[in-house]
């Protein structure tokens, strides 16, 4: 059995520990920085908790995202051409924590852009910003010594992804060093497929339990409120990512500018999704 080695509680940790306390599952949200462009993607990113997100994942664009679909892919790209860069993105969330000292924060990206910024100077960078936590999608765990190891030591949480795939003999490997929550993918694909069968992801879970104490996050394919109801039953937070983006992306101008529908487009998604999953426990419950 493995187990997530023991740390100091964090804005994670005691997220996770007040939606135990209310009997709920929580959100998460998903934002690419620097899309449409860097001051728009700040008003959202700094608007997501009173909109109803408990924990927020920042996406750093990059050429070659393998793992994302292409409503993901066409926001990073809108990203870069804005003039996003990873040391911008770490300047975002200092200026975000200036007012929210509370809400976590999660990088999610790549390791290449941290490879080329330096590990040790991202780390404290990262750190003393107020960044929370890092999803490195293509860092399995036998590059561990790469990043996840620097980033517990500076006080990181490093999420792991586990996946249908994920068998039991791996399983203890990919739960090894990993804190924070643990990423359930739902799917077998890509962000933005269809998303698994809440009976399938139950299963799963139930499998995963007994190997860790982190709670579990459930993400890929959840588009609507009543999907994240679903998973916020079964599981300790749902993740929305490519449905606030297709948001993002169907209020912009011919010209793949933001208009003054393009902040409130995704908010009013986020406030339907948050009153899903706040009802779903309390309608499992009764």
């Amino acid at each position: 059995m493995s187990r997530a080695p023991k740390r100091a509680d964090g804005r994670i940790e005691r997220r996770f520990a007040a939606l135990r306390s209310e009997a709920r599952g929580g959100l998460i949200t998903f934002t690419m920085m620097g899309d449409p462009d860097i001051e728009t993607s700040f008003e959202i990113l700094r608007r997501l908790p009173s909109a109803g997100a408990d924990l927020i994942e920042i996406g750093s664009p990059f050429t070659d995202p393998m793992a994302d679909g292409p409503v993901i892919q066409r926001a990073g790209q809108r990203a870069l051409k804005a003039g996003i860069t990873l040391h911008k993105t770490i300047g975002l969330v200092r200026r975000f924590r200036v007012e929210d000292d509370t809400t976590p924060l999660v990088l999610m990206g790549y390791y290449n852009p941290i490879y080329r910024y330096g590990v040790e100077a991202f780390l404290r960078d990262a750190g003393d910003a107020g960044l929370d936590g890092l999803i490195v999608v293509d860092l399995p765990p036998e590059e561990d010594e790469e990043l996840c190891l620097p980033a517990l030591k500076a006080g990181l949480r490093f999420i792991r992804l586990a996946t249908p795939t994920t068998d039991e003999r791996r399983l203890p490997r990919v739960l090894t060093n990993t804190n924070g929550f643990i990423y359930y993918v739902s799917i077998t694909g890509i962000t933005g497929a269809k998303g698994g069968a809440t009976t399938s992801v139950r299963a799963a879970l139930q499998r995963m339990r007994p190997l860790t104490e982190l709670p579990f996050a459930v993400g890929f394919g959840i588009k609507t409120p009543d999907q994240a109801a679903e998973i916020a039953r079964v599981a300790d937070a749902a993740v929305v990512g490519s449905a606030l983006v297709s948001a993002i992306t169907d209020s912009l101008d011919e010209n793949s500018a933001a208009t003054p529908a393009t902040v409130e487009a995704v908010l009013d998604l986020v406030r339907e999704l948050g009153e899903g999953v706040r009802g779903a426990r309390l309608e499992a419950s009764s």
